[in-house]
């Protein structure tokens, strides 16, 4: 029996030291450990300590019995059965405590990875808002820029346009001018048609005066 309780001791320190150094058996021991964890076994591993505390605590007591005999009474064999049992009581205890050390051990690298993984998940948000943020900032700055273009182009827009309109309204001038020329002319016009029409009648009318005067000289 104290041969195994050894054995169990020297796998638990190994256990622990591969737990301690950052090496490829430690990934596998975790995810054994995990594994382990998990179904039926916690409430085997549970029995199995509650029964080495079990062993141990009777151990403990068989040699506060042994202690608690008087001296004259204790023979050399009580001594070696004596010393036996504090030490197997020993050893279950040191192998009880590093079981809770390796579990706490687990536990923590556990812990410590979820937080790393937090940690990382949390600078790929930073990064990627800081990358959203940068990318908005450019966006709005390429539209105060477009914005800034599209004013020029719209004050330059404004600035023909209102020279194209002075010109429609030179344009409406000049042609309410020329309309104006053109009924005077046209006024002219049908006054000079009626001057003219006056001067072929007067000339008609002093026509057949000549013509009957000429015509009574020749009777």
């Amino acid at each position: 029996m104290i041969y195994l309780f050894f054995a169990v001791l020297f796998i638990e320190m190994l256990t622990i030291l591969l737990l301690l150094f950052k090496t490829p058996l430690r990934k596998l021991l975790i995810i054994g450990l995990d594994r382990a964890k998990r179904g039926r076994a916690p409430l085997v591993v549970k029995s199995v300590a509650a029964t080495f505390f079990i062993m141990m605590m009777y151990n403990v007591y068989t040699v506060m019995e042994i202690q608690r005999r008087p001296a004259d009474v204790n023979n050399p064999t009580d001594q070696i059965i004596l010393a036996y049992h504090m030490l197997e009581a020993a050893l279950m205890g040191f192998s009880l405590f590093l079981s809770l050390m390796i579990d706490r051990l687990h536990h923590y690298i556990r812990e410590l990875r979820i937080l790393r993984k937090t940690m990382e998940t949390t600078k790929k948000q930073n990064r990627a808002a800081e990358e959203f943020k940068n990318k908005g900032a450019d966006e709005v700055r390429h539209l105060n820029e477009e914005m800034i273009r599209m004013r020029g182009e719209m004050k330059k827009l404004e600035t023909k346009y209102s020279a194209m309109e002075k010109e429609v309204k030179s344009a409406e001038a000049n042609s309410l001018a020329l309309k104006h020329q053109s009924e005077g002319f046209l006024l002219e016009y049908d006054r000079l048609l009626a001057e003219n029409q006056n001067l072929r009648d007067q000339l008609r009318a002093i026509d057949d005066s000549l013509s009957h005067a000429n015509g009574k000289k020749d009777t």
